[in-house]
């Protein structure tokens, strides 16, 4: 005869089976209240479009800047906001205010985060109003690239010459905390199980002063690995000192976009003006190798590379097989294989792609074309395009999401 089990851990287990049911339960019911959309950022605009994430259809937009007038009034008495809101029109958006930079939708779909960089500023957006629900200015005087957890709870925005990365409830805007990074904290990161953060800043990447021997001038470029929960920084490098090891010493160290395998050993970086990327073997804290790919403006002067970058936008499929890859300054999209380096170059597009994601299955990437203000969708086996969309003026950063069912 089975003994009896203990009350306590009678009571566990039921309690165990409980929780189960009820996250299976509201994970429905979520799924029937909400609609899967993919956002596309205009950053010159300042509106973003959401498209359908099954027909691909524009289904309507949202004002990432409602409050225009209030900040501007803001900035206009405000000499030292007014010089800094200048330099990043002409310093970094060639010419162009910057409003929208990155966004990422609450999983009830009720809030969309939207960090705007000429702003300094995150703000959350409701989705059924346009109303702002929530805004949180960061330190310095422009933000830049979030990331949110797994979880879906917290925000991680980069704040450019604050020099830190800002952790955000998004809900409430609050600051859970936040930790130092080199200059320019650039683009961010959560590892899979939400536990870490991984971040990289890019240096001054508005400067002119391109050349090698004048390299020191673009300031702290740093790799850093960050516990997600302590905001501790666990690991952090200088990439030059890796890519000298590997005996690349020509190239820049300062980190782009980046993109890694499903199990997070391999990273794939992408570095100011380097026409393709490099191979970072995360457990043995290598670079292994280096993929090139065509230079198709060979003539053009790096100092005129938008911001440093060659190319500025990768992505890994879903069984961390192929890569997608933004040839921005030479216009195309690459299809790579992870394993061989070898790739399919996709020209005739659009101009200027400046973001590469993929969707939730894995199976296609979206690329925006910020020359010519649309959005491609790929299908990465085949290397095809099979639907592109016309968006707002200066399409940057892609991100899939969701909206109320009734939005």
């Amino acid at each position: 005869m089975e003994r009896m089990k203990p009350l306590r851990q009678r009571r566990g287990a039921a309690a165990f089976l409980l929780s189960c049911v009820l996250a299976v339960t509201a994970t429905t019911a979520q799924a029937k209240d909400t609609r899967d959309v993919i956002f596309v950022g205009n950053n010159w605009e300042g509106m973003i479009d959401v498209i359908d994430a099954d027909t691909y259809q524009n289904i309507g937009r949202i004002n990432g800047i409602p409050d225009k007038r209030r900040r501007m009034t803001e900035i206009l008495f405000n000499p030292v906001r007014l010089v800094f809101f200048k330099a990043v029109r002409y310093l970094i958006g060639e010419g162009h205010d910057q409003y929208v930079d990155d966004m990422y939708s609450t999983q009830d779909g009720r809030l969309l985060i939207v960090s705007r960089p000429s702003f300094a500023d995150v703000v959350a957006i409701e989705t059924a109003t346009g109303k702002i629900a929530w805004r949180f200015q960061v330190e310095g005087y422009r933000s830049d690239h979030m990331a949110i957890s797994p979880d879906g709870t917290q925000v991680a925005v980069s704040a450019s010459t604050g020099n830190v990365v800002h952790v955000l409830d998004v809900n409430t805007g609050k600051e859970i905390g936040q930790f130092p990074t080199g200059n320019s904290p650039h683009e961010n990161v959560y590892s899979r199980d939400g536990s870490k953060i991984y971040h990289a800043s890019i240096g001054h990447v508005f400067t002119p002063l391109d050349k090698n021997l004048m390299d020191f001038t673009k300031g702290e470029r740093r790799f850093q690995v960050v516990d997600a929960e302590s905001l501790e920084i666990i690991e952090q490098f200088d990439f030059a000192e890796k890519l000298d090891a590997a005996g690349y010493s020509d190239l820049s160290p300062a980190i782009r976009p980046m993109a890694h395998t499903p199990d997070e050993r391999f990273f794939y970086f992408q570095l100011s003006f380097l026409h393709g990327f490099v191979e970072y073997d995360m457990e043995q804290g290598v670079v292994t190798r280096r993929a090139a790919l065509p230079n198709l403006v060979p003539d053009m002067p790096r100092e005129l590379y938008i911001n440093d970058s060659a190319h500025h936008g990768i992505a890994m499929n879903g069984k961390g097989e192929t890569l997608c890859v933004a040839g921005t300054m030479s216009d195309y999209v690459a299809i790579v294989d992870r394993e061989t380096f070898d790739y399919t170059v996709l020209t005739g597009l659009g101009e200027k792609p400046y973001w590469v994601t993929t969707n939730a299955k894995g199976d296609r990437c979206y690329i925006s074309w910020s020359g010519t203000d649309q959005m491609s969708v790929i299908d990465i086996d085949s290397a095809s395009e099979i639907a592109r969309v016309d968006v707002g003026d200066h399409p940057q950063r892609i991100r899939e999401g969701r909206v109320p069912a009734s939005w």
